[in-house]
């Protein structure tokens, strides 16, 4: 095991919009969005794990038919079998050039496989952002373990019978 930079974990796509990404309001649906981020964040976590969480989503600027969606993951934190990864959307106005960020969020990856762990041990920042996220871990993985304590208080509550 050895150091990686964040920067070896990073997986960049553009993916230009078209009509069957959006929905009723002529913006990009969530749910398309969702589905190219887990993608794209797979890449970054290695392709050792599978998705367990999404956290911290936000949707910032919708995306339209005039826009491209740049993609950028890499990983921001991991444990012995879990791997953090940022996924971020950076809009660019095809027709103006105008840049924004429109989405992002954090997925947690777990790695399946008992007898295997994270195949570094060590993750070096290179940009201010990597060094404000990367400092910014441990506090998410908190909020993580108190989101699945109260998550396992509150699931006993919910009824699968049969309501017809």
């Amino acid at each position: 095991m050895g150091a990686i930079k964040c920067n070896d974990t990073l997986a960049v796509s553009i993916h230009r919009i078209r009509n069957s990404d959006l929905n009723e309001h002529g913006t990009v649906y969530g749910g398309r969005i969702l589905e190219l981020i887990d993608g794209q964040a797979s890449v970054a976590a290695m392709r050792v794990a599978a998705t367990v969480s999404m956290d911290e989503i936000q949707f910032l600027r919708p995306f339209d038919l005039q826009d491209s969606m740049c993609m950028e993951a890499y990983v921001t934190g991991f444990g012995k079998r879990s791997i953090e990864v940022f996924t971020k959307v950076i809009g660019e106005h095809l027709m103006t050039g105008e840049r924004f960020l429109g989405f992002y969020c954090f997925m947690t990856f777990v790695i399946l496989d008992p007898e295997k762990q994270t195949a570094f041990n060590k993750l070096i920042p290179e940009t201010e952002e990597q060094k404000t996220l990367m400092a910014t871990y441990s506090q998410r993985v908190k909020q993580r373990q108190n989101q699945r304590q109260k998550q396992q208080e509150f699931l006993p509550h919910i009824s699968i019978s049969k309501p017809w």
